[in-house]
């Protein structure tokens, strides 16, 4: 019987997706092809030749992030010709579906060894490039929904408007997100979970990065305040939402939404058996994982019956799971999960989550993964769940279990 064993995980710290982030200058490619090798080298007597492919998570599929990615990335990254790679689009569970298709891999014995990571650079393919001035939709989609799809900050007021959450509730939820996170920082939290891009830094057989050091995710904010907070215009208000809609009491700001951010993160995925004969101690085993389909203009709901299926088919309770990795797209989704499942706040991003540290679309799965894994050791906890809302109306969860 064959399992599937992640052997470890490396993120970079996030930058801010804009002209001025730290990784602004970096290709889309470099940036991906960084946390291939940073994996690779952390990993004693990993020969790359032996991978059997690597599944990479990326958004925005345009322009330079375009024409397979991974591919590209993996031979940016040095790896023999003879690795192939894909790229996969499941919006903001890009990568966490990669892991999922990974562990599947290597359970059926496709793979035997495996990279599923993600890659996002927002600061050079802004968000919504691939479908700017596109109908990406159709008419029958237009017809199905009374008038299409909406924008995800328009359905994240209508989850706030549904579960009756007032503005001092997503602010102070964000305001948490920050704190959380500046702590896990400050204590040190993250330090074995980084690879940092260095100015100057000469890839093999490959350019010189421009840019500036970051060893910190360039998102959160230390001195973060509530008041500050309160202060920000909602950024979604608009009225022909409310012709359709109804009145909406608009409190979604860009203070209790993610950011737009540049990142990428990896992780080994293999059978234990495959991990004893290299002499590798895993960290995790990929327990169960699923994906659903839910209502697509509330849109980001889905992680409510994603985390229903996920523990279903793991055959465990809420109570059984010791730390919750649950995207922080907006605030709103996470509490209207939290109202829904009625799942322990303390244990939900105990380290901070996406409005702090960032939201690199295509990479945001495996960067979770990488969190929760760091989580799980820290506190020693057994099982882990993180779960992903997404464009569309689908969501990815996963259970990982602590070796």
């Amino acid at each position: 019987m064959r399992d599937a064993v992640i052997v470890d995980a490396v993120r970079t710290p996030l930058a801010k997706g804009k002209p001025s982030g730290a990784y602004a200058g970096v290709h889309p490619v470099e940036l991906h092809a960084h946390v291939l090798r940073a994996l690779v080298e952390r990993v004693p007597g990993l020969d790359p030749a032996e991978i059997d492919d690597v599944i990479g998570g990326a958004v925005g599929q345009v322009g330079e992030q375009s024409g397979n990615t991974t591919r590209l990335a993996a031979l940016a990254a040095g790896f023999p010709d003879a690795v192939p790679g894909v790229t996969v689009d499941r919006q903001c569970g890009s990568s966490q579906q990669a892991i999922s298709f990974a562990a599947q891999g290597v359970i059926s014995g496709a793979y035997d060894l495996v990279i599923a990571s993600g890659s996002e650079s927002m600061s050079r393919v802004p968000i919504g490039s691939q479908t700017l001035g596109r109908d990406i939709a159709g008419p029958s989609i237009e017809r199905r929904y009374s008038g299409g799809l909406i924008p995800q900050g328009v359905a994240a007021e209508l989850i706030a408007r549904k579960w009756g959450l007032s503005r001092g509730q997503l602010d102070a939820f964000a305001l948490l997100s920050h704190q959380n996170a500046a702590l896990a920082w400050a204590e040190g939290r993250f330090a074995s979970q980084i690879t940092t891009i260095t100015p100057g830094f000469p890839y093999v057989d490959g350019p010189v990065l421009p840019g500036r050091l970051l060893d910190v995710d360039e998102t959160v904010r230390a001195d973060a305040r509530l008041d500050a907070m309160a202060a920000l215009r909602p950024a979604f208000a608009d009225p022909r939402w409310e012709q359709r809609f109804g009145a909406v009491d608009w409190k979604v700001t860009a203070g209790n939404s993610s950011p737009v951010n540049d990142g990428a993160a990896a992780l080994l995925i293999t059978t234990g058996e495959n991990a004893a004969r290299h002499g590798w101690r895993p960290r995790a085993r990929i327990h169960t994982a699923v994906a659903v389909g839910d209502d697509p203009i509330h849109m980001l709901t889905g992680i409510i019956p994603a985390t229903a299926k996920v523990l279903r088919r793991a055959g465990l309770s809420l109570s059984d799971i010791d730390a919750f990795e649950v995207n922080e797209a907006f605030s709103s989704v996470v509490l209207a999960w939290l109202a829904e499942t009625g799942a322990d706040p303390a244990k939900v991003n105990i380290d901070g989550g996406a409005i702090a540290i960032g939201h690199p679309l295509g990479a945001s799965g495996a960067r979770l993964a990488t969190t929760l894994l760091g989580v799980l050791e820290r506190t020693g906890g057994r099982y882990g769940l993180q779960t992903m809302c997404e464009a569309g109306g689908t969501a990815n969860a996963t259970v990982i279990e602590r070796l």
